[in-house]
């Protein structure tokens, strides 16, 4: 096997992040299937992404999550990589005609995690205190919780962030916790919130692999590492989104858990940017009706919220 001609060619962005994920899933198969078990059969690609190239925006202001996986999937769709490892939080809503994620790795903590020099938690940040996220999500919960707190766009990897809250451009910081766990740096983290104070964003801490729909010879390679729990869970987050029409333009955070007894159970929020108006659901059901079970409770978090709620300006504030 030359490594001119790999059996599998892997699209991948070029964050630490995102090689580790994509090494992971690498590893994965070449232990799974022996013909992929030389060095050279499966191959890394990095793909530079408008998410990556454009830092001085919010992704809300300049299009929405989708810019961290279009010039994969276009990589994808034309042959130049035949799978793509995505952080499932990063993936728009609806996928490109032709390409499918079929294939999720087991669910690393879903949770967010908190970073502060000046509080020992969220909730003991002093009054004014400036907490840095890009994410509008984190930001409606935040000042949900904390109307009293400042909050500001940041943009970077977790070094770029960490290297802000540092020098005193913020006071305070928010990552996911999976991605510290996957690049060993959990040992910076002051405080992991619970979702009852922070949910998460839909699919947080999931590893996704894309793959074209009518490609049986990648399908039957990705087969094997699909996590059908994580698969469950998932299928009811994202339901959730499509029924809400979700971008990251829209504050939409849930998480869905299976208990010992196999019952499905999904916490649902929308929140204005603001934080100062929120609904709430939370419902279970079966495995078996996990996608039906999300646009359920996307229907009723609609009907609650009413149609303005979606129509809200888009901050686009300096991203510091």
């Amino acid at each position: 096997m030359s490594s001119d001609h790999p059996l599998l060619r892997i699209g991948t962005r070029g964050s630490a992040l995102a090689l580790v994920q994509a090494e992971m899933v690498r590893a994965l198969l070449m232990a799974t299937h022996p013909e992929l078990a030389s060095p050279d059969a499966v191959a890394i690609s990095i793909i530079r992404t408008t998410g990556d190239a454009v830092t001085d925006r919010t992704l809300a202001a300049i299009g929405g999550k989708g810019l961290f996986t279009k010039e994969i999937e276009d990589a994808l769709i034309d042959g130049r990589v035949d799978l793509a490892v995505h952080s499932m939080k990063d993936v728009a809503t609806w996928l490109p005609d032709g390409l499918v994620i079929d294939c999720f790795l087991e669910r690393e903590d879903p949770r967010d995690a908190f970073f502060s020099d000046q509080a020992a938690d969220l909730l003991s940040l002093r009054p004014g205190a400036v907490v840095g996220t890009a994410s509008l999500r984190r930001q409606a919960q935040v000042l949900r919780l904390r109307p009293d707190l400042s909050v500001v766009p940041i943009r970077g990897n977790v070094d770029t962030r960490l290297a802000k809250l540092a020098s005193g451009q913020v006071d305070a910081t928010l990552l996911a916790t999976a991605g510290l766990k996957r690049l060993g740096q959990t040992d910076r983290i002051t405080q992991i919130l619970p979702p009852e104070l922070m949910l998460p964003a839909v699919a947080q801490g999931v590893i996704g692999i894309e793959r074209r729909a009518a490609d049986p010879r990648v399908e039957a390679y990705l087969r094997p590492l699909n996590h059908q729990p994580t698969a469950i869970r998932v299928a009811a987050e994202r339901a959730l989104l499509a029924s809400l029409d979700g971008s990251c333009k829209t504050p939409i955070a849930a998480l869905a858990e299976l208990d010992a007894a196999g019952v499905l159970r999904l916490r649902s929020l929308i929140v204005t940017p603001d934080g100062t108006v929120g609904h709430a659901d939370v419902r279970s059901g079966s495995p078996a009706e996990a996608a039906a079970l999300g646009r359920a409770a996307g229907a009723a978090l609609r009907a609650r919220a009413g149609s303005g709620f979606f129509d809200l300006p888009v901050p686009d504030a300096p991203v510091r």
